[in-house]
């Protein structure tokens, strides 16, 4: 991949400004390249200042351990934490408004290290336009099974995926769809990250013994049509969610589960009955993080002497797909990276008759994965190839975002 030696990450003026102006500067800057988050990280003579942008973290310059440590004051002040408190973990959010009057919610965590104190920084633009269901990367063929599942009037409908790999950004995109008005919808999440007109949202506070099992458990006195749970954590979620979703609820939670077939697994850990959860469970929806090329400047390469390059997948291109293979060159445009955004790859397991059973028999997951392959599902390698062969990514990128064991490549 080309240097990005002549990025800007950071503007250089922050280096001659009072904390409280660098500190505004700084969060003004990353926020529209745009990065998720930001760090402070004290070394032994200097703070290091690092972003992370496309999901890949970048050192982008160096404060004096003096400005670095006035500006990370700066910031646990604003955020409510408290300031003579080095030595242990401690957690604060600050909104920040931009001089254009868009709002950022800032996100502030800060641990002790062996040189002084870190600081991370997860930014979320309040006012940045939710994902909707045509903009997370679904496939054609995904997204009719999805629309499926959402038709559905009650069952549990499961995103996994490891953290960063967009799983919240397209629960609100399916909480988006369903918000027309005519359902119920309330959602348990920690934190909230986007304010959704028309739906109920709760967060839990585990300072005040307010966690999801009990969120869960006063959300279903509500009535509610659709819950959405932030995350599935424990035994009592985990089966509460279950007899939600049998008894009529449409519920959509997000696991750690590294493949759609082992979310299976993961619920039956957590000790929820095979049988009562064969008979909630509509689908899973696995999915990882790819960085897409940069439309102007990827290089094709032609493909005529590997006529079967992608032969796996090409029953889902279009005729004028799949002659070409791309990688990254770099230009001004994309900060000579390559790459000039993200989209999703993903594997819809969809729950056929033959899936229940093994499911409600605590079938293991590779015999689950075969019948839903069996049943039409594209498993991470298959759904990874389409990507490259429509052009949206690289070979390269695919490597790096998705374990080589999920691409039968180990």
């Amino acid at each position: 991949m080309t240097e990005v030696a002549s990025i800007q990450f950071v503007p250089a003026e922050i280096h001659d400004q009072d904390a409280e102006q660098a500190v505004a500067t700084l969060i003004d800057h990353v926020v529209g390249l745009p990065a998720s988050d930001l760090f402070f990280a004290a070394e032994e003579d200097h703070i290091q200042i690092s972003v992370r942008h496309l999901g890949v973290v970048r050192q982008v310059t160096t404060l004096s351990l003096e400005q670095g440590k006035r500006m990370i004051g700066h910031i646990k002040a604003l955020a409510g934490m408290d300031l003579t408190e080095r030595r242990h973990p401690s957690d604060g959010r600050w909104i920040h408004i931009q001089p254009d009057g868009r709002k950022v919610d800032l996100r502030i965590c800060s641990i002790p290290t062996l040189y002084g104190e870190d600081l991370s920084m997860r930014l979320l633009e309040r006012d940045s336009n939710l994902r909707t269901l045509d903009g997370v990367g679904l496939a054609r063929h995904e997204y009719n099974q999805l629309m499926n599942l959402l038709a559905s009037p009650s069952g549990l409908v499961l995103v996994t995926g490891p953290t960063g790999s967009g799983k919240t950004t397209t629960l609100y995109a399916c909480i988006q769809y369903l918000n027309n008005g005519r359902r119920k919808i309330n959602t348990i999440e920690d934190p909230v990250e986007y304010a959704v007109p028309g739906v109920r949202q709760s967060q839990v506070n585990p300072r005040f013994n307010l966690d999801f099992p009990e969120m869960l458990r006063g959300v279903l006195r509500q009535a509610p049509d659709v819950i959405m749970i932030g995350e599935i954590r424990d035994s009592v979620t985990a089966d509460t969610a279950v007899r939600a979703a049998n008894s009529g609820h449409l519920v959509f939670a997000t696991l750690h589960a590294p493949v759609a077939s082992s979310a299976v697994a993961s619920m039956l850990a957590l000790g929820v009955k095979p049988h009562f959860f064969a008979s909630s469970l509509l689908g899973v929806l696995s999915q990882r993080l790819v960085r897409t090329l940069c439309p102007h400047c990827k290089v094709g390469y032609d493909l005529s002497d590997a006529p079967h390059t992608f032969e796996a997948v090409r029953p889902w291109l279009e005729p004028s797909q799949g002659q070409q293979m791309f990688s990254v060159k770099g230009c001004d445009r994309c900060f000579q990276d390559g790459y000039a955004g993200r989209t999703a790859v993903f594997e819809m397991l969809c729950i056929s008759r033959e899936t229940r059973r093994l499911i409600a028999e605590g079938a293991n997951p590779r015999d689950i994965e075969q019948q839903a392959i069996q049943d039409g599902m594209i498993e991470f390698r298959r759904s990874s190839l389409l990507k490259v062969a429509q052009g949206v990514t690289s070979i390269e990128e695919v490597l790096r975002a998705v374990p080589t064991e999920y691409l039968g490549l180990d």
